[in-house]
């Protein structure tokens, strides 16, 4: 299929093809995440419904919120440990390799009946995508001549379609056999998803930059070893612990929850700060860290949001709108497609807008496209707030509702997200290469695990009143950002 999507070229050094005016190992790596997106993005559109389900987990809509966000924060979290088993230790080509090895274990534990398979199920997907994440973006980075290559955005605005291919069909696919099947034959049919993946990657792996099979700053032995005593007195400590809360009779989720939200928001912090007061970095490198530290907080408030689409969002979809349409009653899972269709049609639409701008010499900043996403992500809870009302008192709303929810959180994906992944690897400081695209995704973590702990708290976020004060936040994070861009841009230097 790669193959039929490429184009004979002799502008592209080092290749006589390219894939829409890009390297050809563009299209490996967009085919290897087109397959990992259906696995992943199938299972998500599955995990909140079964985690309600009387016929799966049963759980109370909190909960199942809580877990759901726990489990996405951790997927961004373990990005950052990914990173360094590619900078470290493996290089990012192997380190994909292995990572889609735990996911497809990760989902075929998850097709097993039981409760404590099915958490040991989410912890290895999270574990296997954590690995993957910021290495595959890194990957799409090594295709280019460098930050200043023109077609770099455009390539990572091509690989974001193919995510949203993958995302788009999962649902379809995932949702109506986990939904109308068996759960456990849908977590099935993401690990088979995850199997063509890998062979993708395997079979186009002559494509790829050689640069992705080196390992930037290979670990020393004795550094290696120090890390796996500290790991394994932190493993002890924690089967200790919970071994005796469990002994003891003490023991409840909220001992599992709490202590990984926590971790979710103090360790972003932590990271930022340690990166910041690195002494080798340069000046020009420590300016550009101040400017990143602006981009992590409105990206973190804009996942807080975003990811709540399939949680929150999903949940009122399931008991608050009608699912029927021309008599035809549809799952669910579904509406998680909406997001992925309008990307797939809006993203060129997009990436033309920003070139047309730019020949003219008026292209938004990254600064100016981040304060138009945070803006719009607010409105869509404002808009949220409308059929929450009506849909008191056992009522349901229309399907348009959903979509045009998504609508707006498309639009401020659009502005946000591929525009991060870009902007992170152009100001990421060499000492840290793929550890900051792990850096960029803990800024999902810091948004989920937001959510995480006030679900644990018992906060309905489906109160009128919540919904919208986290449109305010975010509204005014975007009106703080765009105040602020002058500074930003300044402090970012040449990078655009």
């Amino acid at each position: 299929m790669a193959s039929s999507l490429t184009k004979d070229s002799a502008s592209t050094p080092g290749s006589e093809k390219t894939f829409f005016g890009h390297p050809r190992g563009l299209a490996t790596l967009f085919m290897t995440e087109m397959w990992e997106r259906f696995s992943f993005y199938g299972m998500k559109a599955l995990l909140p419904l079964y985690l309600v389900a009387p016929g799966g987990m049963d759980m109370d809509a909190a909960t199942a919120t809580a877990i759901f966000s726990i489990y996405m924060a951790m997927v961004y979290l373990l990005a950052m440990p990914g990173g360094w088993f590619a900078d470290r230790l493996w290089g990012p080509r192997k380190t994909i390799t292995i990572a889609a090895l735990v996911i497809m274990a990760g989902h075929i534990t998850l097709a097993l009946p039981g409760q404590a398979v099915f958490f040991l199920g989410l912890v290895l997907v999270a574990m296997g995508s954590g690995l993957l994440k910021a290495n595959i973006s890194t990957m799409v980075g090594h295709l280019y001549d460098g930050p200043d290559d023109p077609r770099r955005d455009g390539g990572f605005t091509v690989f974001y379609i193919g995510i949203n291919l993958g995302a788009f069909f999962a649902p379809l696919a995932i949702g109506t056999v986990g939904e109308k099947v068996n759960w456990h034959l849908g977590f099935a049919l993401a690990a088979f998803g995850m199997a063509l993946g890998l062979a993708q990657f395997l079979l186009g792996g002559r494509h790829l930059s050689e640069r992705s099979s080196v390992v930037p700053k290979p670990v020393e032995r004795p550094e290696l070893m120090s890390l796996l005593r500290k790991a394994m007195l932190w493993i002890i400590a924690a089967v200790v612990f919970y071994g005796v809360t469990i002994a003891t009779g003490v023991y409840t989720l909220n001992w599992a929850i709490v202590p990984i939200t926590v971790a979710g928001l103090v360790i972003p912090i932590w990271v930022l700060a340690k990166i910041k007061r690195d002494k080798e970095l340069t000046d020009v490198e420590q300016s550009r860290m101040t400017a990143y530290i602006w981009f992590f907080v409105a990206a973190a408030v804009f996942w807080m949001i975003y990811d709540q689409g399939a949680s929150t969002v999903a949940l009122f979809g399931k008991n608050s709108t009608d699912t029927s349409i021309f008599g035809f009653d549809f799952p669910v899972s579904w509406y998680q497609s909406v997001n992925p269709v309008l990307i797939m049609a809006l993203a060129p639409v997009a990436a033309f807008l920003w070139m047309a701008l730019n020949r003219r010499d008026k292209e938004p900043t990254t600064v100016v496209k981040f304060a138009i996403g945070l803006v719009i992500t607010g409105a869509s809870f404002f808009v949220f707030l409308l059929p929450l009302s009506m849909a008191g008192d056992g009522e349901k709303v229309g399907a348009y509702w959903m979509v045009a929810i998504y609508f707006m959180h498309t639009v401020g994906e659009l502005c946000v997200s591929p525009v991060g992944l870009s902007v992170t690897t152009k100001m990421a400081p060499a000492k840290y290469a793929s550890q900051m695209l792990g850096v960029w995704f803990l800024a999902v973590t810091a948004g989920d695990c937001t959510t995480g702990l006030l679900s644990t708290a018992g906060v309905d976020l489906n109160k009128t009143g919540v919904v919208a004060m986290e449109a305010t936040l975010a509204v005014v994070a975007g009106v703080a950002v765009y105040m602020y861009r002058k500074k930003v841009k300044a402090l970012m230097g040449e990078v655009n």
